[in-house]
């Protein structure tokens, strides 16, 4: 009888806190709105200089926060007194068996166990709750730095490399495994030019510096060097990609993806053979560059060997040798006679061509996979991406560590980096593109959802610093390329 009507009280004592707890509850919902009108007068009477459209925004999104904290004050107030209550009723029913009170340290284990559940309940709806806040909080951030402006449809297979050219007109190019690399209006997102000399797939575009040619490196052991002729259309008004609805991740079928037939690059002039053919090597080549001046290029093959050619009469002038495994990538400087290659064996090599009387070599170790690129930034700085799913940033002065770590989710495929803005555009096989600075801060993650973005690997990025309209283009494996307009100002300011 002594345990039975001491459970009795107990339960009419948890019904009065339920109870009077309620009431709490509907008085702080009847108040929630003058808290809000009173904080939205206290915003407006103070001196700001962001515009209104901000402000409201902000407090919109604070108060989002104030009720998600709320309400799990709430939660965690009603979770308390469960554990009391449960606790309670583990010691009666203890008496209840064992005819005895229940040893401390038997009530203590049993209480512990059935805490520990409801705490971790706590934790993860509170996990859930904030990061719900936070990832809306920074997905409006992203979409107004990062705007996805146009797509790029024609190719009819996977897209390995894409570069602009750096001559008037500046047009974006594209190489891909359809064997074919097309030449496209970065404005209208018209077809150009084709270019079908290749017979395998097409791994690598590099524009001239100064001419309106091309070189293109392909999966038939050969890089090619052909001229093209364009003519820009009239821009077209476009619509707005950023009004698109829908942020939601979704995976997509083949069915979904572009379809190159009856598009653009069916119609458009096309180039059939080159000026110069580049024929040394003994595998796949899979990538290509001009060296400064554009009188050498250097090509990187399957074979472990990297080649500098002359342009003029199409020779070897040197064959690089040291690689362990097939190179995945060249780079050359900007403006000096420097060459960097990635390979598989986990090193990239950097190789000086400044004095033509010695070819000195540097091999930089520091990736635990296959080195997917090696690209120059400006000054003495290089900037390695890999399958180890990190990015190193590496003073040529001091080969031993990296300056700088960038630790990632996904594998890293074909970097590219503002140089103006020393940023680092990030393309992963999981289909991400996000933004990083120099000293390894991530700056933004570019659209990805059902309506913009990859769907699929994204392989490449190149930078266009001085492009109006796009200055960010990546490639991918969904037979597309998009054009990005990144407002760097506003990004740098974020940081």
């Amino acid at each position: 009888m002594p345990i039975e009507s001491g459970s009795c009280a107990s339960a009419r004592q948890a019904k009065q806190k339920r109870k009077s707890h309620s009431l709490s509850i509907r008085r702080t919902n009847s108040s929630e709105q003058e808290r809000a009108g009173l904080q939205r007068d206290m915003l407006e009477g103070q001196d700001s200089k962001l515009p209104s459209s901000v402000r409201n925004t902000l407090l919109e999104l604070f108060g989002q926060i104030e009720r998600e904290f709320e309400n799990l004050y709430i939660e965690n107030l009603e979770l308390r007194r469960e554990i009391d209550t449960l606790n309670e009723r583990l010691a009666a029913e203890g008496q209840a068996i064992d005819g005895a009170e229940l040893s401390k340290g038997q009530l203590k284990t049993k209480a512990s166990h059935s805490t520990s559940q409801l705490s971790q309940k706590l934790k993860t709806t509170y996990k859930a709750s904030t990061s719900k806040i936070v990832s809306s909080f920074k997905t409006t951030t992203s979409r107004a730095i990062c705007q996805l402006v146009k797509e790029y449809v024609g190719h009819r297979d996977g897209i390995w490399d894409v570069s602009v050219a750096k001559t008037q007109p500046v047009v974006l190019g594209t190489a891909s495994a359809d064997h074919t690399a097309l030449l496209w209006s970065i404005e209208t997102g018209k077809c150009l030019v084709k270019y079908v000399g290749h017979v395998g797939s097409v791994n690598s575009i590099k524009f001239h510096p100064t001419e309106q040619v091309a070189l293109t490196a392909s999966g038939d052991q050969t890089a090619h060097i052909w001229r093209y002729m364009v003519q820009l259309p009239t821009p077209q008004p476009t619509a707005d990609c950023n009004q698109m609805s829908g942020e939601d991740e979704v995976e997509f079928s083949d069915k979904d993806e572009p379809d190159g037939d009856g598009d653009g690059s069916s119609d458009c002039p096309t180039v059939r053979a080159p000026l110069t053919s580049l024929k040394s090597h003994q595998g796949v080549v899979i990538a290509a560059d001009w060296l400064v001046g554009g009188k050498q290029a250097v090509t990187a093959s399957w074979d472990r060997t990297a080649n500098l050619y002359d342009v003029e009469t199409s020779e070897l002038v040197h064959s690089l040798t040291g690689h362990d495994q097939e190179l995945t990538h060249c780079c050359t400087h900007p403006t000096q006679r420097l060459v960097v290659t990635s390979s598989r064996d986990t090193t990239f090599r950097l190789w000086d061509f400044r004095d033509p009387s010695i070819h000195s070599v540097n091999v930089f170790q520091g990736h635990t996979d296959t080195v997917t690129s090696a690209v120059f930034t400006v000054g003495d700085n290089v900037v390695s991406g890999s399958d180890d799913r990190t990015v190193k940033v590496w003073d040529l002065k001091n080969m031993r560590s990296p300056i700088a770590t960038i630790r990632t989710d996904s594998a890293v495929n074909r970097i590219n980096v503002c140089v103006g803005q020393r940023i680092i555009a990030l393309p992963h096989d999981n289909r991400q593109v996000r933004l990083f600075d120099m000293s390894g801060v991530r700056l933004a993650r570019l659209p990805r959802s059902n309506r913009q973005g990859h769907r699929r690997m994204v392989c490449c990025s190149a930078w266009s610093e001085d492009h109006p309209i796009c200055n960010l283009f990546t490639c991918g494996f969904d037979r597309q390329a998009i054009g990005w307009n990144i407002n760097i100002p506003a990004l740098l300011q974020e940081k």
